[in-house]
């Protein structure tokens, strides 16, 4: 099942965060961005966020999932907690790098 539009409006709508934020459409599920970084990304209606050091403590007690069948494991962040929802963001968005543009075919 693929995230629905009602869905992804409404997780833009709990981001009361200060970064540009924005969402991009992949294979009918979408990317979160926080200043141009892919944040979250949210599945079948779920969010999800990478696993990284920086959060371990942070999200000890939250429950794991596989955003897709080959995905690494991620945690499922409870995007109606805004304390958490922004304390996650604020780490991701300085661990985080902006991806590099990939040169197309041609150029």
């Amino acid at each position: 099942m693929a995230t629905t539009v009602d869905y992804i409006e409404f997780v833009m709508d709990q981001l009361h965060i200060p970064y540009e934020t924005r969402h991009r459409k992949m294979f009918g599920e979408y990317m979160v961005y926080a200043n141009d970084k892919p944040i979250l990304l949210v599945c079948d209606n779920t969010v999800f966020v990478k696993k990284h050091p920086q959060l371990e403590e942070l999200m000890k007690d939250a429950s794991c999932g596989l955003p897709y069948p080959s995905a690494k494991e991620h945690y499922v962040l409870d995007i109606e907690n805004r304390e958490l929802v922004e304390a996650v963001i604020e780490i991701l968005e300085e661990v985080t790098p902006v991806p590099k543009k990939r040169k197309k075919k041609g150029e």
